[in-house]
């Protein structure tokens, strides 16, 4: 059963036009590094490391 939702969700090319993208970005509190992440459109994936 769990194969069979797993395969639903996966269906057409949805899957693929999204990116995890992962930053890495100085916490202004800490002073530490932490990282950010956002799953973003294949077109809007270089824009959002800029």
């Amino acid at each position: 059963m769990a194969k069979k939702a797993v395969a639903t969700l996966q269906t057409g090319n949805s899957g693929r036009l999204h990116t995890k993208c992962i930053k890495m970005v100085k916490s202004p509190k800490t002073g530490a590094y932490v990282f950010q992440e956002e799953i973003v459109e294949n077109e809007k994936a270089l824009a959002y490391f800029k």
